[in-house]
């Protein structure tokens, strides 16, 4: 057990996690001993044993076992559960964040606004799953009725990465539980603390064991068995497009049905008519958040040539002055990126679009010494084909394009194979529900950045995945339509 600082600057514990399995905390069988390291110090503030073949199925077990009970208790009673994770989390909400900020680097008034998410996203399924409504079918004949019910599709595996390690697994259990379903997930195994408290509290709002599982150690072992078992229903999955592959491929060995939450390359367009301080403002502390690192970050600003350099000159004042530091300080802005593969990538794609002749603009303010820190970068007119504009950068690289006109604009925002999110910055309510409807993508905000939000679908098309998170869609993931077909024999 090691001390950090907190945002305030006491001083707090940092518990190594172990596994959580039926119920309660257990070292791990495996053989190996994974190292959890503060991306701020590049020290090692922790350490867990992996969990071996026989942690996994003792893990199955419990979830299979726990099903049968959790399916059949009332949406109601699941929603009350729901709800008192949520208050937990909101009452220890600084210990948490603390957590998160030490594992992961995130400025600690992001990880208080990631715990705050994450109880939201409990207290809106806690009344969602209170709403699984089936229907009644007109029938055909007078003695007849038909109808459909909602049930839950059984045990899940979930798989979930190191960027939101609190948020991304509060998306999955709530849906879960609320629709009646058991799951047993498996968090980045950079950052499980945050999740582990979030285990704690499912604990302590008397979850009936095996009803949530959380197994630590190896991706591909983990990964491969839970698939492969046959009580695991369903598969749900955040993550990179490439590993989403192997996920999906996997699983449709064994005919499983997935949610895959992939990759981003998110579009801002950027209109003549668009209120051009707000569009940078908003842009620089969106694109920034977590150090780029989130799926939904908005990277290409494809901005009208008519406001380019006004819009340009803004975006990089504002990026030159954010501070990077230590995500405990009050004062950081920005924090680390993850490890050091994030920061030699990061580099290496700005290296790239250089030598292609793009400008760089990099910002940096009082680069710490230690850490996996980066400076924010703006590239200006890459080429096309150059890995900041193809590859998705999940790092504080922002690249600003110009375009001519609207069907330019489009064009350019749909032409990857990505589509998760994408902005728009319009005066005009017309332009704006023409972008809605062509943009590819999943999620479209319309002259702000607020992509995401609980009772709302969360997931894209094409390489960004399949299937929703949150709102009503996240819910109906875990559940299975039955048909009844009922015949009313008449006595006699």
């Amino acid at each position: 057990m090691s001390a950090i600082a907190s945002a305030s600057g006491a001083s707090m514990s940092y518990a190594p996690p172990r596994q959580f399995i039926d119920g309660q905390w257990r070292e791990g069988g495996g053989e190996e001993l994974i190292g959890i390291v503060d991306p701020a110090s590049e020290t090692e503030i922790g350490s867990f044993v992996a969990a071996s073949p026989a942690d996994i199925n003792t893990a199955l077990q419990a979830a299979a076992r726990a099903f049968q009970v959790w399916r059949k208790a009332p949406a109601w009673e699941r929603g009350k559960r729901l709800r008192k994770i949520a208050e937990l989390l909101l009452e220890r909400r600084a210990a948490i964040a603390a957590t998160l900020t030490a594992e992961q680097g995130k400025p600690f008034k992001e990880s208080l606004s990631e715990v705050d998410t994450a109880a939201a996203t409990f207290e809106w399924f806690a009344e969602e799953g209170r709403r699984a409504y089936g229907r009644i079918i007109p029938p055909r004949a007078c003695d007849v009725v038909h109808e459909v019910i909602k049930q839950p599709i059984g045990v899940i595996a979930a798989f979930t990465p190191w960027n939101f390690p609190l948020l991304t697994p509060a998306r999955k259990i709530a849906a879960a539980l609320a629709a009646g379903c058991t799951c047993i997930i498996k968090p980045a195994e950079e950052t499980p603390a945050s999740c582990a408290a979030l285990m704690q509290i499912c604990a302590d709002a008397q979850l009936p064991g095996g009803v949530v599982n959380m197994l630590l150690g190896s991706p591909e072992a983990i990964s491969t068995a839970l698939v492969a078992a046959p009580s695991v229903a369903k598969i749900s999955f955040t993550g990179s497009a490439a590993v989403g592959r192997i996920l999906m491929r996997r699983a449709a060995e064994y005919l499983k049905p997935t949610t895959m939450e992939l990759g981003g390359h998110a579009p801002v367009l950027v209109f003549d008519d668009a209120d051009v301080e707000a569009a940078a403002f908003m842009g620089v502390a969106s694109k920034f958040r977590n150090a780029g690192q989130l799926c939904i970050s908005p990277t290409r600003f494809f901005v009208h040539e008519s406001v380019f350099e006004k819009f340009a000159e803004l975006f990089v004042a504002h990026a030159a002055r954010l501070r990077l530091g230590p995500g405990h300080l009050p004062e950081t802005d920005m924090g680390p990126l993850a490890n050091a593969r994030r920061r030699s990538s990061v580099a290496a794609m700005i290296k790239e679009a250089r030598d292609r002749g793009a400008e760089c603009v990099v910002t940096p303010r009082g680069l710490p010494a230690r850490g996996y820190f980066h400076a924010p970068a703006v590239l200006i007119d890459p080429p096309a084909s150059s890995q900041c504009m193809t590859v998705e950068p999940f790092g504080p690289i922002a690249v600003l394009c110009r375009f001519t006109d609207e069907e330019e604009a489009v064009r350019r925002a749909n032409e990857l194979r990505f589509g998760l999110a994408a902005y728009v910055h319009t005066r005009s309510l017309t332009r704006a529900h023409r972008m809605l409807r062509e943009i590819e993508a999943g999620m479209v905000a319309i002259n702000h950045y607020q992509a995401s939000l609980p009772e709302g679908p969360f997931g894209g098309v094409k390489d960004s995945g399949h299937g929703a998170e949150c709102g009503m869609e996240g819910l109906d993931e875990f559940l299975v339509a039955k048909l009844g077909n009922i015949y009313l024999a008449r006595s006699h």
